[in-house]
């Protein structure tokens, strides 16, 4: 359990007081949050409440949407506040294709551009950004960076404690590179966020909300645990489920079942 992490994005609909007060019961060491808790909650008074409870923030998500205008200044700002809750990384999914654009090259090329634009202000901050590839379905509309490889291509230019990567179970257990590239991002030092969710089929229609609890699918999750273990990579590992089915349980049954299936077929 130490290395546990429940992301809580997996308990959506769970207001973060009940949240935090959950994890504390139930022996959980840390958490990660989203911005959209922070907005709820308020920055300062969400810091407050799990700094008092004793738990560590593992990682904010997230940044990223280098397609949107005024990406610069809001990049800004959630480096700020992951550095207000005092977590390490911030997550960064890069966006999808410009409206009207079907230039992929070009699209990732910003994304790195906006990276080494953000550089400087997450150093002065204590925050490491990480770049997460998403799978390949979506990257027209919400992340063209879709595998590791690309990932770690685009922190390449930049320290390793600046910019590392996001390994997540959901979107890279289909690439038969993928072991590969985990060992190229432990030589690198690049591993700066590892989260576990299942693959469950059918997918809903809503394919973003298709992810499922540890166990509960068909990802080698304990292989990616072994893998990120090999790397050098000690850090947390977060549970993170987008589920309608998940978000509709009460908040402390998610969090015991997730404990069970991570400490069944992840740890």
């Amino acid at each position: 359990m130490k290395r546990f992490a429940l992301n809580s994005a997996t308990t959506k609909r769970w207001p973060l007081p009940e949240l935090v007060a959950g994890c504390v019961d139930a022996g959980v060491p840390g958490v990660g949050l989203w911005r959209e808790d922070l907005a709820a909650y308020g920055v300062d008074n969400a810091a407050a409440l799990v700094r008092e409870a004793g738990l560590a923030v593992t990682s904010l998500c997230r940044g990223g949407f280098f397609d949107a205008p005024g990406w610069l200044e809001e990049n800004r700002r959630a480096i700020d506040e992951a550095a207000a809750v005092g977590a390490p990384v911030l997550v960064l999914v890069s966006g999808g294709l410009p409206a009207g654009s079907r230039d992929l090259d070009a699209a990732r090329a910003h994304v790195g551009e906006a990276i080494g634009a953000l550089v400087p202000h997450a150093q002065a901050a204590g925050v490491r950004l990480a770049v997460e590839p998403l799978h390949p379905m979506f990257c027209s509309d919400r992340c063209v960076v879709a595998s590791l490889g690309q990932a770690l291509d685009l922190a390449d230019p930049y320290p390793p404690e600046a910019v590392g990567v996001v390994i997540d179970t959901y979107h890279l257990w289909w690439d038969d590179q993928v072991w590969t590239q985990i060992a190229r991002a432990g030589r690198e030092n690049r591993i700066a966020c590892f989260q576990v969710a299942d693959w469950v089929t059918p997918l809903p229609a809503g394919v973003l909300l298709g992810r499922g609890l540890p166990g509960t699918g068909c990802v080698e999750l304990r292989r990616f645990r072994e893998a990120v273990d090999a790397a050098g990579y000690a850090g947390p590992v977060e549970v993170e489920v987008f589920a309608e089915q998940v978000w509709a349980r009460p908040g402390r049954a998610v969090l015991d079942e997730a404990i069970a299936g991570y400490l069944t077929h992840v740890a």
